[in-house]
């Protein structure tokens, strides 16, 4: 009778727990568990229970649960996912510490997707299951997510609203952030601070004011913050106020105050704060440094720098530029334009500006020089606005500036800024000669606009053999070989030479568009025709040849007989070809030696795990993210854009901070039900994460590309071409998706990813499937 109460009583005890055994998310390599857990809660072992009483062998104990759970939360603090879901997957019972561990440890290993699986799956939610799936979200810029779960929630504390607030703060969205902040029950410091700086950081310094002069009690990092946002804007005066008002200061408070005086010429005051200054460290120093170089100050300025107790690459870079300038015997234009052009040539932009913006007068070469430098500093739209101040103030254009305008355009494909500033070529009367032609032909190849690049080409009338090269290559990067192959047989007709750079080009065109035979014509004949030696880069786009058209052996071969060591690229080429065919050991073969050469090039480590997954090993898919991780490499996140009015637009995997995105996802939503009944399937074999097949194709649906053509089909008018650039290589479902697409909607669709072009129109692609 004892036992059968006992057993009654433990049966009641699981009914109201509500946490009962569940059936395992998904299958993992199974380890032994007292190993897994003998790892992690041996320091927290409890004396031994061996001679109590037990009630049932199933069951834990309050106190095994919290063993299992620190299990858990150190395994995903080392990055081990798989070994803590083996053990989550065997807990007899579990609680909700338990699954809030696990949505956490997927988090902070970059495994949203299985973190949402899992928050889903949950028999009962905490307050803090909530919180931290929404911070997740929001970490990974799904506000959308985000803001449903939000809704969704039962009840609220000060962390959900400010994990919002923080969200829509940090992607941009101040109004909704302000809507948060105003609906929130109760308010914290946190809260505070970020709506303040949601303010300040978006250029609402006036918002920001009357927020900041509503409180008394703020903390010190809002008052530094409210300093910053009026010394970004040159109103030192209010940011004077600000410091003389703060009840206590840290070295952010004075340097800031410092650095806002010296750039803007008031080197008294800085002078004087700087003494005053309790604690000096070497940015004090160096602020000071540069003020007093940047207004001419030397001998203050070597003073200074002598003093410093410590002393940064940028204090040296502040002095020598100094003294270089002041050493020039007449400090005109000329003077000015090699300050500038030093200082962007070496990678310091902010100082390049700072010299442009106190010039006493500019020509066409300075204008030139900051575009250029913005240009190749990655401020592609900074170097475009420029170019646009510097016709409004009515500045001749030149050739130098011309061609750097031209290649920013070429870099963020921005065609429709690119043909306005064409237009301007040709009413310079520059369009015929190379210089700008050249430029020319590259802006409009890179952009996608194969067809404007000839007309171009043809218009040059003196074609040197970068001109030829420019076209061959834009022909073979966009797919179109046969053109390619034919402009090189019109080049031999002329009294140009080819060079090594025009048989690259060449083997590529042959390459993206598998003529094996006549590749490998070329490649043979190039020293016998032209003198020209096979570099690595001839060898590594045979073995592409090869390597794609399926002759592994072959491309094998051609690497052991080159003249050389195989470099990075070439076995990239190999690992490439391997993946496309299935040939796991050689790609494994190729990868150990990519790895020998560029530990830190994390796309050959996706190569791999790519060719791993469709083979549907996950165990070694989950060792190459661990290695990975060992090494600190960071996988580069995917992001693709598209122009709309002179706006770049730019996404990223289920973005969701475009103001258009409602519109964006009901739109692909929509293709997505036409595209199957015309025939689509997903492609999910190399979605690298082992998960239901249902889950592989929500992963699928919304990434970049797909976002940014969807925005263009309904942002760019009708008859236009849809031209959109991914950083990264387009998947094969993308490439099939985009197929149906162009058919679906009758709209040519013009993808560069960072190996080719593809032209989707009518259900069809330029590359024929060949890439």
């Amino acid at each position: 009778m004892a036992l059968k109460t006992r057993k009654i009583k433990e049966r009641r005890r699981l009914k109201s727990d509500g946490n009962a055994r569940e059936q395992p998310l998904q299958t993992v390599t199974q380890q032994k568990l007292p190993t897994l857990l003998q790892t992690t809660t041996t320091a927290n072992r409890k004396p031994s229970t061996r001679n109590q009483p037990k009630t049932t062998s199933s069951l834990a104990t309050d106190a095994d649960i919290v063993k299992w759970n620190i299990a858990i939360t150190n395994h995903m603090r080392n990055g081990q996912c798989d070994s803590a879901l083996c053990l989550f997957n065997s807990m007899p019972r579990r609680s909700s510490i338990s699954w809030n561990a696990m949505i956490s440890g997927y988090l902070s290993n970059n495994k949203f997707y299985l973190a949402r699986q899992l928050f889903e799956k949950m028999p009962t939610r905490d307050l803090v299951s909530w919180n931290v799936m929404i911070s997740g979200c929001v970490r990974y810029r799904n506000l959308r997510a985000a803001r449903l779960l939000f809704d969704q929630m039962p009840e609220r504390d000060v962390v959900s609203w400010n994990a919002m607030l923080s969200g829509y703060a940090q992607n941009g969205y101040v109004k909704e952030a302000k809507e948060i902040f105003d609906e929130m029950p109760c308010k914290n410091s946190i809260s505070w601070n970020g709506m303040l700086a949601a303010y300040v950081q978006n250029g609402r310094i006036e918002d920001a004011r009357r927020l900041f002069e509503s409180k008394a009690d703020w903390e010190l990092i809002s008052w530094n913050c409210m300093m910053g946002g009026y010394v970004k804007r040159n109103r030192l005066v209010d940011a004077r106020g600000i410091f003389d008002r703060m009840p206590e200061r840290d070295e952010v408070s004075w340097n800031t105050m410092i650095t806002g005086y010296a750039q803007n010429g008031e080197l008294l005051e800085a002078q004087r704060l700087f003494e005053e200054s309790p604690v000096r460290d070497v940015f004090t120093w160096t602020a000071m440094v540069s003020g007093y170089v940047q207004n001419g100050m030397l001998d203050e300025a070597r003073r200074v720098f002598d003093g410093m107790p410590e002393k940064n690459s940028v204090s040296w870079n502040a002095i020598i530029a100094g003294y270089l300038f002041e050493a020039m015997p007449c400090q005109n234009v000329s003077s000015w334009n090699t300050m500038i052009t030093g200082y962007a040539q070496n990678g310091d932009i902010a100082q390049a500006s700072n010299f442009f913006d106190r010039m006493p007068q500019r020509d066409s070469i300075s204008w030139a020089a900051i575009i250029a430098g913005y240009a190749q500093s990655g401020y592609g739209e900074e170097a475009l606005r420029l170019f646009v101040e510097m016709k409004r103030d009515g500045e001749r254009l030149n050739r130098s500036t011309f061609t750097s305008t031209l290649s920013t355009c070429a870099e963020i494909a921005a065609l429709e800024l690119g043909k306005q500033v064409h237009g301007r070529v040709v009413k310079a009367g520059l369009e015929s000669g190379c210089y700008v032609g050249n430029a020319l032909l590259v802006m409009y190849c890179k952009c996608g606009s194969i067809d404007d690049a000839y007309i171009v080409f043809e218009g040059i009338e003196e074609k040197e053999v970068v001109s030829w090269n420019t076209m061959i290559a834009g022909y073979a990067r966009h797919g179109f070989g046969k053109e390619a192959l034919m402009l090189f047989e019109s080049m031999k007709k002329t009294s140009i030479l080819p060079d090594d750079v025009t048989m690259v080009g060449v083997l590529s065109a042959c390459s993206h568009t598998g003529l094996v035979d006549k590749g490998t014509e070329y490649f043979y004949s190039m020293t016998r025709d032209y003198g020209i030696t096979a570099n690595s880069k001839h060898y590594t786009c045979m073995i592409d040849l090869l390597g794609r058209a399926g002759r592994l052996d072959d491309a094998q071969n051609l690497m052991k007989n080159m003249p050389f060591e195989p470099d990075a690229a070439t076995w990239g080429a190999l690992l490439g070809a391997s993946r496309i065919h299935g040939n796991t050991e050689l790609g494994e073969k190729a990868a150990k030696m990519i790895f020998e050469m560029e530990p830190d090039n994390s796309g050959m480590y996706v190569l791999l795990s790519n060719l791993y997954a469709a083979s549907g090993r996950w165990g070694d898919v989950g060792r190459m993210r661990l290695r990975m991780r060992d090494r600190g490499v960071k996988k580069v996140p995917g992001y693709s854009w598209v122009e709309v009015q002179n706006k770049i637009h730019t996404f990223t995997v289920g973005d969701s901070v475009h103001p258009e995105r409602d519109r964006i996802y009901t739109f692909l939503e929509e293709l997505d039900l036409k595209m199957k009944k015309e025939g689509y399937v997903s492609s999910t074999k190399l979605v690298l994460h082992d998960v239901e097949e249902e889950e592989k194709v929500h992963m699928l649906k919304y990434h970049s590309e797909k976002l940014a053509v969807a925005f263009g089909i309904l942002a760019i008018p009708a008859g236009r071409p849809i031209r959109v650039i991914k950083n990264l290589r387009v998947c094969e479902d993308c490439h099939n998706a985009m197929k149906h697409i162009s058919k679906i909607v009758g709209r040519l669709i013009i993808l560069r990813d960072s190996h080719r072009f593809h032209h989707f129109n009518g259900g069809q692609c330029s590359c024929g499937d060949y890439w």
